[in-house]
């Protein structure tokens, strides 16, 4: 089989003749920065980043820099968390702080709202999530960002605005609102309506499944007009197959690199599995990891090495079965949670994966090696992630786990490369409007 040539991060058009920009255009039509706005959950936070790197306006060491307005700074959304704020998550994030501060002021003279496990009422994190997602953050206040983008346009130029997750719609919106001509918004994640308050959107073509005829023969006449979108996508919306992250061939070289004293002496092949949680549209306990256990058994014998890894999102029980099954098996290590995270490296020195139906951002990560993928329990989804497993199905990156699998065998496809595509639609928009990015 051929190798596989991974994509090349991807960066600026390059500039023809060497000529510097102060004498190709002015200052103002040149976009050297960016603003990340997260919302404390790494999986959205993620895409941003990746997003940025893609657009060539930050690298790895640099990205969690804030301050420097020339490079990337990261800001975060925030809610009031604990006691009756659990019930409170489904409101716009505005609306749950003005509720949330009527809520305290009366819990000031009543313990009606102490929550029912008896713990008061938690105010934001001081430090805003440190060392979840985007490592250090700032508050996100759109007036200081719009200030900000207004005060530095004539000397920095315009201001790239990336957006992740429900909860930064609002503040995303707004800065577009109040400084439309200083800076261009990209909001990752379908915003479900009004998409007209972004400059652009970026949301995975699963996103549209209600759309479409089987997604419409599922809902009752009478329900439809509730589910979102209901428009088909517009020209500023770009459709990927998964989610955005910050995977390309240069992480995988630097990272194959640093984890080189762990992971080369291991027997190969070595073969990494990734187990997630279940989720709205992919629901399962202890019998989908049973079946993963008793078919991993079988191909255990195909294998040199298998490293096993849990998310944030895997019940205990799952986690607990797994670890008393395999636990003491010598081909098996299973990750303790403890840092350093081995997940990048494994995504550079694996050479097959097996992954959890639930997750579409590490699907989307191990497809962008162009490494065999197979994926256990997407039985068990249902309506959009349906369509998501469909279009790897299609594209040849993926491939039900039976346990009749030869690991060492291997199969490949180009590699998903959803960053390249979705950087270079910001290219063409920014160019549209006379702005580019920084060569």
């Amino acid at each position: 089989m051929k190798p596989i040539r991974l994509p090349e991060p991807p960066g600026s058009p390059k500039r023809m003749g060497g000529v510097p920009d102060i004498f190709e255009s002015g200052v103002y039509d040149v976009v050297r920065r960016a603003v990340i706005i997260g919302n404390g959950f790494p999986a959205s936070e993620n895409q941003s980043m990746g997003l940025v790197r893609a657009l060539g306006l930050s690298d790895k060491q640099t990205l969690y820099v804030i301050l420097q307005l020339t490079s990337t700074d990261s800001f975060r959304v925030t809610r009031p968390t604990g006691g009756i704020n659990e019930w409170l998550h489904w409101l716009p994030v505005s609306i749950h702080k003005k509720l949330y501060f009527i809520i305290s002021r009366i819990y000031g003279y009543s313990n009606y709202f102490i929550s029912r496990r008896g713990r008061k009422l938690a105010h934001l994190p001081a430090g805003n999530g440190a060392g979840v997602g985007l490592s250090s953050v700032m508050e996100a206040d759109v007036k200081s960002i719009v200030k900000m983008a207004k005060d530095t346009f004539e000397k920095d130029g315009p201001l790239l605005v990336v957006a992740s997750g429900r909860d930064t719609i609002s503040i995303a919106s707004s800065i577009k609102r109040l400084a439309s001509d200083n800076v261009f918004v990209v909001q990752v994640q379908h915003p479900r309506s009004h998409l007209d308050r972004f400059d652009m959107v970026i949301a995975p073509k699963h996103d549209y499944y209600s759309l479409t005829p089987q997604a419409q023969e599922q809902v009752p006449r009478f329900l439809r007009k509730w589910i979102t979108p209901h428009e088909p996508p517009g020209d500023h919306v770009v459709l990927t197959i998964g989610a955005l992250h910050q995977i390309d061939s240069a992480v995988l070289r630097t990272e194959a690199n640093a984890w080189h004293h762990e992971f080369a002496p291991l027997p190969k092949p070595l073969l990494v599995v990734n187990i997630g949680g279940p989720t709205r549209y992919c629901r399962y306990s202890t019998d989908l990891a049973k079946q993963l256990i008793a078919s991993l058994h079988n191909v255990l014998t195909s294998c040199g090495s298998v490293r096993i890894s849990f998310s944030r999102r895997t019940p205990e029980k799952v986690s607990k079965l797994v670890i008393k099954e395999l636990g003491t098996h010598p081909k098996i290590y299973i990750w303790d949670g403890e840092e350093p995270n081995p997940h990048l490296g494994h995504l550079a020195w694996a050479d097959s994966f097996i992954i959890t139906a639930d997750s579409v951002s590490m699907l989307s990560e191990a497809c962008s090696t162009g490494k065999p993928v197979y994926v256990v329990g997407a039985e068990l989804c249902t309506w959009k992630l349906v369509e998501f497993h469909k279009k790897l199905r299609e594209r040849g990156m993926v491939r039900p786990f039976t346990g009749l699998e030869d690991m060492s065998e291997t199969w490949g496809y180009p590699p998903l490369n959803d960053n390249a595509e979705a950087a270079s639609r910001v290219h063409k928009a920014l160019g549209e409007r006379g702005w580019r990015i920084r060569p």
